[in-house]
C-alpha cells in the first residue's frame, strides 16, 4: 500500500500543507491512524485528485510557471488496460494528464492509481516515470 505524509500529498495536488489539513478536518480525505506522521493512503489520494480534477472552479495557481519541457511529479489516478496497450491517467498538481503506453511498459513500472509518478512533457510525447 503506497502512503503519503501530508507535505507529499499536498504538493503533489498543487495545494498548501494548511489547504490539506483543511480538507482533511472537513473530512474531504481521511488519513490512516498511525502513531507516526498522519498519512493518506495513495487511493484515497487519487480519488481526491480526480475530484479535484472535475471542479470547474479549479486553481491554476501554477500554470505559468510550467513550460512544455518541465518534468510534472503527480499521482496516477487510473490505469486502464488491454492486451497491447494501457491509457494512465494522472493529476499534476493543477494539471490532469493522458498518456498512452505499451501494457507492458505500464506493468514495468507498477503504474497503478495512488503511485506516485513523474510526466515528462516534451512536444506532443508524455513519458511516464517512476521516482
Amino acid at each position: 500500500m503506497t502512503t503519503y505524509r501530508i507535505a507529499e500529498a499536498a504538493a503533489l495536488l498543487g495545494v498548501s500543507n494548511d489547504t490539506l489539513r483543511r480538507w482533511i478536518d472537513g473530512g474531504r480525505v481521511t488519513t490512516l491512524a498511525s502513531s507516526g506522521p498522519q498519512v493518506i493512503e495513495g487511493t484515497d489520494l487519487a480519488a481526491l485528485a480526480e475530484s479535484l480534477a472535475d471542479s470547474p472552479d479549479r486553481e491554476q495557481t501554477r500554470a505559468a510557471s510550467v513550460s512544455a519541457r518541465n518534468r510534472l511529479p503527480g499521482i496516477v489516478t487510473r490505469v486502464k488496460r488491454d492486451t497491447v496497450m494501457a491509457q494512465v491517467e494522472m493529476i499534476c498538481g493543477p494539471y490532469r494528464l493522458v498518456s498512452l503506453m505499451s501494457s507492458e511498459a505500464a506493468d514495468d513500472l507498477g503504474l497503478e492509481p495512488g503511485v506516485r509518478a513523474i510526466a515528462s512533457v516534451k512536444s506532443t510525447n508524455v513519458v511516464v516515470e517512476v521516482p
